[in-house]
């Protein structure tokens, strides 16, 4: 993969650099903030090779990747300077959002820019754990404690930390921000601690507090100084505010922190822990249930960063059961891909997807690509997942299972579960119930699943298809079983694909195929079979044949941006067509007046078996020319 030049893509397809506001990363996509989203060209990015899908939550538009995603981000960030502090898209562009909305926007943004740290330094202590438990190695070792503080560091001082995101996020300096969390762990004001209450400010008393692993305290400091620190910018005279700024904002937080706001954040996480633990007392295995069973689909909306604050805050405090429970939505989703790994035998395409993200989920505790690669493409599964997470979630939450530290749900985090036998067999039941159902009943309908598994396969003509069920067809025309022929859905010029320009077709990223320049407004059917895709737009169309074999019909380049002018298409989704059938309706002129290419590339996006693609000799096509051959 060309990271470079996907990163290049990347930007170009969201606007250009200068609709990004801010990006930042995690273990799998990519998170800008976009000054106008409505800018973006979600359909073309949704079809980039190496690209996922394309998710907008939490105010971000969230380009998903894999594991190659620190590589692209670095591709994207040379040269360039989009930093973290941004405002959202929603305020850049004047749309309202929700307050919940905005909320979620912080707390992820915030956390985000740390996750790896979290994540590494977690699994470090998980490592520690396992090596002192096999007598490897004393935890009262030099070599233990030097690792110990590797793991340690990013938790204990957390408040720094998320000042230096949250300032950014917050478009207040960064780093006097994370100068106010560190101010809350210098050794002066800790000491102040031994004084026990015989602590003042100006002679008003202040609360000593432990701040070391924090999350609230901070975020309601931090939030006041980005308000200080844009009044203090309108007041102070600019030559000034180099150093009055920073100095004023320093003596008005530091205090203001210590003896309230700091205080007020504990105590409002402590409130917010004890709910939380009361009523996982009251029934642990209906908030297993609801966190094992959900979890998956609060992280597609963004819901999850809720509790992350909550799970800091309990961690700091001897452990979190809230993703211990949640734990289980991740088993559920590994089980799942194995079980499509087991039963879709002969597509190699999808098994090896299966097989590696499967992988992936176990050794990593990254799913992003089984969520939006798998569970949202084959809905059959959706309750899989759900009964599978809430199996396991019941359990942990029954019998009180904690995480001791941050960790990615992964085989190799087992160690900071409590305890830990339990764990492990709630996260093996949840697996094994996901990958036994998923095998048991399929991942499609009986409709698809007909036919020697002929439809197993994992669309690429959209990531908006709706999967629509297959109902059966005619029989595409072939030859002796051998040769599959596709005719022209277009009277005009046949040219190469190479010749686009638009490299998500010119590379042969979507697929093998030839392009048409039209001379005759309309698109009628290369095939008998289903249309299995049609956009809202109408400016393309994906069918698929009754041998598997998938194809995307995309008239002119960037045309999805005329938001459906122009353009009427004649049939629905789920419609069957026969050879020759009109799909679609376009008016050539209308589309270059308004300055759109017409070209329309013909891709042969998936074949049930390893073929050979011959293109037309034919310099000029008519409708129901063979316009492709497919060989097996």
């Amino acid at each position: 993969m060309d990271h470079k030049k996907m990163g290049d893509d990347i930007v170009r397809l969201l606007g250009g650099e200068a609709n990004i506001n801010g990006l930042v990363h995690c273990a799998t996509r990519l998170r800008f903030d976009l000054k106008d989203s409505k800018k973006a060209e979600r359909e073309t990015l949704e079809k980039h090779d190496g690209i996922i899908t394309v998710v907008e939550s939490g105010g971000q538009f969230q380009v998903v990747i894999g594991s190659n995603v620190a590589h692209v981000y670095a591709e994207i960030m040379k040269n360039r300077d989009f930093g973290g502090d941004s405002s959202s898209s929603a305020e850049s562009t004047g749309e309202k959002t929700s307050l919940l909305s905005k909320v979620f926007e912080i707390i992820s943004g915030s956390f985000s820019p740390l996750i790896p740290a979290m994540a590494g330094s977690g699994m470090l202590k998980a490592l520690l754990t396992v090596l002192t438990m096999l007598g490897w190695m004393s935890d009262t070792s030099d070599t233990y404690l030097i690792l110990s503080a590797a793991g340690n560091a990013v938790f204990y001082f957390l408040p720094i930390f998320l000042g230096i995101t949250l300032g950014m996020k917050l478009k207040a300096n960064p780093y006097v921000a994370g100068v106010i969390g560190a101010a809350l762990m210098e050794p002066s004001f800790t000491g102040l601690m031994d004084k026990g209450s015989d602590v003042s400010f100006l002679g008003i008393p202040v609360v000593m507090m432990n701040y070391s692993a924090s999350v609230f305290p901070i975020f309601i400091s931090i939030s006041i100084y980005a308000v200080l620190d844009k009044l203090l910018k309108k007041i102070i005279l600019k030559d000034l505010q180099l150093f009055l700024v920073p100095m004023i904002a320093l003596m008005i937080m530091v205090p203001l922190s210590a003896m309230a706001f700091g205080p007020f954040g504990t105590t409002v996480g402590d409130w917010i822990s004890s709910g939380v633990t009361w009523l996982i007392g009251v029934s642990g295995i209906l908030s297993g249930v609801v966190l094992g069973g959900f979890m998956t689909f609060m992280v597609v909306f963004g819901l999850h960063w809720g509790f992350t604050p909550i799970t800091i805050q309990n961690i700091g405090v001897g452990g979190d059961p809230i993703e211990a429970m949640a734990a289980a939505a991740v088993f559920a989703q590994i089980g799942v891909a194995f079980g499509i790994f087991l039963k879709a035998k002969k597509n190699k395409t999808l098994r090896t997807l299966a097989g590696s993200t499967s992988l992936t989920g176990l050794l990593a505790g990254v799913t992003e690509p089984i969520v939006y690669g798998l569970i949202l493409r084959y809905k059959r599964v959706i309750p899989i997942v759900v009964i599978a997470g809430a199996i396991g979630g019941a359990i942990n939450g029954h019998f009180g299972v904690k995480m001791t530290a941050y960790v990615f749900h992964n085989i190799f985090a087992i160690p900071v579960y409590t305890p830990t036998v339990v764990y492990v067999i709630a996260i093996a039941c949840s697996f094994a119930v996901a990958a036994v159902l998923t095998v048991m009943f399929g991942y499609e309908s009986k409709t698809k699943d007909t036919g020697s598994e002929k439809n197993d396969s994992v669309s690429s003509t959209s990531a908006e298809s709706t999967q629509a069920e297959l109902p059966v067809v005619p029989e595409t025309k072939t030859t002796e079983n051998k040769k599959e022929q596709i005719y022209s859905p277009l009277t005009g010029k046949a040219v190469a694909l190479s010749t686009i320009n638009d490299p998500a077709f010119s590379t042969g990223a979507m697929g093998k195929g030839v392009a048409i320049v039209p001379e005759i407004g309309e698109v009628v059917a290369p095939v008998d079979g289903v249309v299995t895709s049609l956009f809202p737009t109408g400016h393309a169309i994906g069918l698929t044949t009754n041998a598997g074999t998938e194809i995307l019909i995309h008239v002119g380049i960037n045309t999805v941006a005329l938001k459906g002018k122009h353009f009427t298409p004649v049939v629905q989704e789920g419609d069957i067509v026969r050879q020759g059938d009109l799909l679609i309706q376009f008016d050539i002129d209308k589309i270059k007046e308004a300055g759109y290419e017409t070209v329309t590339p013909v891709i042969v996006t998936l074949t049930q078996q390893e073929v050979d693609v011959f293109e037309t000799t034919q310099e000029h096509v008519q409708k129901n020319d063979v316009l492709l051959t497919l060989v097996v």
